[in-house]
């Protein structure tokens, strides 16, 4: 049916929102499509229900005509450049937001979505947009999480435990925040300090493995033995084969007297050491390299060589990455002699001439560099 008259789209739109509510997405864009004629309202109802659908790229389209008609929707930009955002659409993001943000200086929802923009991008300036939203709005929680996860990474655990006090001040259940300062708290070996925030995570409903495991830890270090032991139990609840969780329960039986079990789980934590996962990581090292992420790579390379030294395909991948991910011609040539050193004289051959290959270019770089 073809509603001809605007008077008409009253009813049909209401039926459009109920088909919305109750999630029938793609009837909501049916029957909205019949509607004529395509008001502003209209067209942004089938933004919205192709975006719930998870079309995002029809929903972007049906966005820009609404714009297209009235510019000056503030929200319906907003929605927009965030939808932007979802389909890595960086830079027209970036534009719409860029221009709110000079236009409304005050708004701290901007300055937050440009750090975003910067942050996906990997661009370090989204710290900065961070702090300006933080500046114009002190308890933005989202972006006290970023900024205080990253003087986490960073180690710099006095302003992310700052950081955080400011977010939970104004909201003591964000458990994002809570489990910064707690590990805060905890990476400075403030484990007196640290509980409290653990459990506090507890209490919200989002124990998990990490949680108990660090609070029995950090009640191993207090002398406090058996919440240690309570708490490495409950770690196990959520994942039974963690070496480390069994050995620290078998120290701890030890301690308390009870032999048996300590020898139980001493034993499980030597047979789930047992199982080689260098395959695992080698896999995850290869992933990560097709993605042209070498430093991850780099990384779960290292972790394969740590499980078997004699991983020969993790060495050479090692070294294929190193080559990619460093700058300097050194550190790439000394990745690829030490494959060549432990390998060459009975290694695969294909992997040795590709070795010896790349190695010959390298140094003849660095000759002509050096020249």
């Amino acid at each position: 049916m073809v509603f001809s008259k605007a008077g008409a789209q009253t009813p049909v739109l209401a039926v459009a929102d109920s088909l919305y509510a109750v999630g029938d997405y793609s009837q909501a864009i049916t029957t909205l499509e019949k509607t004529e004629p395509k008001t502003e309202q209209v067209y942004l109802k089938l933004a919205r229900a192709f975006q719930a659908k998870g079309n995002l790229k029809e929903a972007v389209t049906y966005y820009e005509i609404v714009l297209e008609k009235n510019p000056e929707r503030i929200l319906t930009k907003v929605d927009h450049a965030k939808l932007l955002i979802k389909i890595r659409e960086f830079n027209k993001a970036d534009s719409i937001f860029s221009l709110l943000a000079r236009n409304y200086p005050k708004n701290a929802g901007f300055q937050y979505q440009l750090g975003l923009i910067k942050e996906q991008q990997q661009d370090s300036t989204a710290i900065a947009y961070f702090k300006n939203t933080i500046q114009l709005e002190p308890v933005h929680q989202d972006a006290l999480f970023k900024l205080s996860k990253d003087e986490l990474q960073r180690r710099e655990y006095g302003m992310a435990t700052n950081y955080s006090l400011m977010g939970l001040s104004a909201n003591p259940t964000n458990v994002s925040l809570r489990s910064i300062l707690a590990q805060s708290y905890y990476n400075q070996n403030f484990y007196d300090k640290a509980i409290p925030e653990f459990e506090k995570i507890i209490e919200l409903g989002q124990g998990n493995e990490f949680v108990h495991s660090r609070l029995g830890f950090s009640y191993y270090q207090l002398f406090d033995f058996l919440n240690a032991i309570a708490h490495y139990k409950k770690a196990l609840n959520f994942e039974d084969k963690n070496a480390d969780t069994h050995y620290n329960l078998g120290k701890l039986y030890a301690i308390t007297g009870d032999l048996e079990k300590s020898e139980i789980h001493l034993l499980m934590a030597v047979l789930i050491k047992k199982q080689p996962v260098d395959a695992e990581f080698l896999s995850l090292g290869l992933t990560y390299k097709l993605q042209k992420d070498y430093k991850k790579a780099l990384e779960y390379f290292n972790n394969s060589l740590e499980e078997n030294p004699d991983n020969e395909r993790a060495l050479y991948e090692r070294a294929i990455a190193a080559d990619n991910y460093f700058k300097d011609l050194g550190t790439r040539i000394n990745y690829y002699e030490l494959y060549l050193k432990k390998f060459e004289a009975e290694g695969n051959e294909d992997l040795i001439y590709l070795a010896r290959t790349r190695l010959k270019d390298l140094r003849k770089e660095r000759h002509l560099f050096e020249e």
